[in-house]
């Protein structure tokens, strides 16, 4: 069975990565393969990393608010690579009243703070797409 590469990364400037080293931490502890790009990085240098990494999934961490710039520079971004079945996750500060707006251009999973761990590894599981042979 092939292994899940995961890039988790810290768009924009936020600097608290503490959640995005939990997330990770727990997705390695499931089998996962798993590369932390760290703070402070820009939608071009996260889809960078999926391409040479050649990571099935990107988890964004976002607390700073900045989801609704983030996310679709990122979507397109995967669109112009080629990447448009790469699996996006998005976690953190998310409000309610944006999710429409970031299902809609193709995150297909927010985790909001409280969300079981479980929840969001069966989620990459179920959702990921694996890689052409």
């Amino acid at each position: 069975m092939e292994k899940i590469r995961v890039i988790i990364a810290k768009p924009g400037l936020d600097g608290h990565d503490r959640g995005a080293k939990v997330i990770a931490r727990a997705l390695r502890d499931e089998g996962m393969e798993v590369i932390y790009t760290g703070l402070r990085q820009t939608p071009e240098q996260i889809v960078e990393a999926a391409l040479q990494e050649d990571a099935g999934v990107i988890g964004l961490s976002i607390l700073s608010g900045a989801h609704n710039h983030v996310c679709p520079r990122v979507m397109e971004l995967l669109k112009e690579k080629g990447l448009d079945d790469v699996l996006v996750v998005v976690g953190g500060i998310i409000p309610d009243v944006d999710l429409p707006g970031l299902c809609d251009i193709g995150i297909e999973g927010v985790f909001q703070p409280g969300t079981p761990m479980r929840d969001i590894v069966t989620f990459i599981r179920e959702h990921h797409r694996p890689m052409p042979a």
